[in-house]
């Protein structure tokens, strides 16, 4: 009998029937060596980013049976100290056999290497009336005992002074003992002490300044961050109005008259080319050429390469896709190559001025068909009225050339011209000769009158 026979519960109820899920049991990892047990339970057994067994351990070797450790105290005696002075501590003794040899950690014993000077040399050289041979000497004394911490020796000094002055009058020692003991000035010009000597009121300028910005408040930092925004901006927008007018100013690199005439020429044969081409033949305009040297400026960094591609796109901006394709025909005719294989600075320069200048090649060609069609036409009379009537320009010339005369006769016939000419349409102007006044039409006899 169980506790269901005492409850009265059926021993196949809902319970029973349910049955529990297995939970799949975690693989069990065994620690590694070398690392704690809390370490590897915090991690959770991932692996570390750095290594955590020293690598001493790996390289050391396995102790033999024969060899004996024991660890004994020992006296010792370091050579950083002068006293000799005799201490002890506890040393790994292998086989009986003490260690030999210095402290081990005395090699970090480093000191500043002083100069020294003599009475002579003082009463020759450092002779200064602000500081007398005494002050000077515990100067020295102090900067060899506490290793030229200035802070600590102003702090120590009997007398009243400043960190700048203690510096001034240790360093101007130095650089006049090292002058003294060369031969010649041009030796010690290298000597950092003398080409680079302390400035006491550039040193203490700093110090004011560096004090002034550790006690600014958060809105003083923040206005002076906004200020130097607005400089940088300033300076970066008058650099590239700078390059652009750069840009805009003639090439005086050619000196010569030749290279004079090659300017003027290219000037004015762009000049008639806007002044005389029609719609639809410009010449580039020197703007866009400008904005794209200021934009490759602005980049500072930049392939030749892609500085010469946006340079030819600037310079055949204008010219539509037939006059580019004309452009590079004429350069593959000419055996040039569309890029540049060594594209240097001179290459590229002059690889662009070919491109110009087959461009105003072309645009005078598309000139001179225009004016020779424009001639065409006047020769084959296209503007006359009558295949037996002269051009309209031609009548013109003779009328200029012919003198008037008046005719008194004549007064009639014009006011007659002139009133069919008001009949006619605003702006037209009849090409056929007026018609003579007419006399008036006789009116009907009458009967009476017969």
């Amino acid at each position: 009998m169980d506790a269901k026979d005492i409850l009265g519960l059926p021993k196949n109820g809902p319970l029973m029937s349910q049955e529990k899920k297995s939970r799949p049991q975690k693989e069990s990892q065994r620690k590694p060596d070398g690392i704690s047990r809390e370490v590897y339970a915090l991690t959770g057994g991932i692996a570390p980013l750095m290594p955590t067994l020293d690598i001493n351990q790996l390289k050391r070797r396995a102790l033999s049976e024969s060899e004996k450790i024991t660890w004994q105290w020992l006296p010792f005696t370091s050579s950083a100290r002068k006293d000799n002075l005799q201490l002890y501590h506890w040393v790994r003794v292998v086989n009986g056999v003490p260690p030999t040899g210095d402290y081990s950690f005395a090699k970090y014993n480093k000191s500043v290497d002083l100069i020294e000077y003599t009475d002579e040399e003082y009463e020759k050289f450092l002779s200064n009336p602000s500081w007398t041979k005494e002050e000077t000497d515990q100067l020295f004394d102090m900067c060899k005992r506490f290793d030229l911490r200035f802070v600590i020796i102003a702090d120590r000094f009997p007398s009243d002074r400043t960190v700048e002055e203690l510096k001034d009058r240790y360093y101007s020692v130095c650089r006049a003992i090292t002058v003294a003991r060369t031969p010649s000035p041009a030796d010690a010009a290298g000597h950092p002490l003398v080409k680079e000597p302390y400035n006491v009121s550039q040193e203490i300028e700093r110090k004011r300044a560096l004090s002034m910005v550790l006690s600014q408040t958060k809105l003083q930092e923040r206005r002076d961050a906004e200020v130097l925004a607005e400089a940088k901006r300033i300076s970066e927008s008058r650099k590239a109005a700078k390059a652009a007018e750069e840009t805009e100013l003639p090439d005086v690199s050619d000196t010569t008259p030749e290279g004079a005439e090659k300017v003027a020429g290219i000037d004015v044969i762009s000049t008639s080319l806007n002044a005389q081409l029609p719609s639809g033949i410009v010449a580039p305009p020197v703007s866009e050429t400008a904005s794209t040297l200021a934009s490759l400026r602005m980049l500072r960094v930049y392939l030749r390469t892609y500085g010469l591609e946006q340079m030819v796109q600037a310079a055949s901006s204008s010219a539509g896709l037939r006059t580019i394709k004309r452009v590079e025909q004429t350069l593959q005719d000419l055996g040039v190559n569309l890029k540049p294989k060594v594209p240097t600075k001179l290459v590229c320069a002059e690889h662009l001025e070919l491109r110009k200048e087959i461009l105003t090649l072309l645009n005078l060609q598309k000139q001179v068909q225009y004016k020779e069609a424009e001639g065409s036409s006047y020769r084959e009379g296209s503007y006359s009225e009558t295949p037996g009537t002269p051009p309209k320009r031609a009548q013109r010339a003779t009328d200029q050339d012919r003198t008037f005369i008046p005719d008194s006769t004549s007064f009639g016939g014009d006011r007659a011209g002139k009133r069919d000419q008001k009949r006619k349409g605003p702006g037209r102007l009849s090409e056929v000769p007026s018609s003579p006044a007419q006399s008036k039409r006789p009116r009907k006899l009458k009967t009476s009158d017969g």
